[in-house]
């Protein structure tokens, strides 16, 4: 042990150069705003950007909204889902209530379901496979005029799709 402690001390420049290092890359982060996703239109103009956070997990997926009280204008939650399949979302224990706006693997709006209702147990969905949803407030959508057809451009932490 006292060989690894000598050489971690008779290279303290390195050492702080490299917390230096990780905490610029981490401050970077931050003074970007962390994950996003840009709406786009099919002519290339953005329509929105969302900060998100990132439902990855089966657990995150799980619970999702759940509980909020709040969420900001320009908020949202991705949902990732490992296959491109027909999805459905409820709204038990939601109470804020939500677009869900739902893509395929490139990224391609499907279909969106606009102010699902607080609370409810009825599954709601698209009539198109995809494996992105993007849940925003509900009215988002009409209010920045999101339509089938526009795009998701993730910026920041981009999630993966399916292979």
């Amino acid at each position: 042990m006292r060989g690894a402690a000598q050489r971690w001390c008779a290279r303290p420049a390195a050492v702080a150069g490299g917390i230096l290092a990780l905490v610029l890359i981490t401050v970077a982060a931050a003074c970007a705003g962390g994950p996003r996703v840009a709406l786009i239109a099919p002519d290339g103009a953005e329509r929105a950007l969302v900060k998100i956070e990132i439902a990855d997990t089966t657990a995150a997926r799980e619970l999702g909204l759940m509980y909020r009280k709040h969420l900001d204008e320009d908020a949202g939650m991705i949902f990732v889902f490992p296959a491109t399949d027909r999805l459905s979302f409820w709204m038990k224990n939601t109470e804020i209530p939500l677009d869900m706006i739902f893509a395929d693997a490139a990224g391609k709006i499907v279909g969106i379901v606009e102010n699902a209702e607080p609370f409810s147990e009825k599954p709601v969905g698209v009539a198109a496979a995809s494996c992105y949803v993007l849940e925003v407030n509900g009215g988002f959508a009409q209010r920045h005029h999101v339509k089938p057809g526009d795009r998701l451009k993730f910026s920041g932490v981009v999630p993966r799709a399916p292979n």
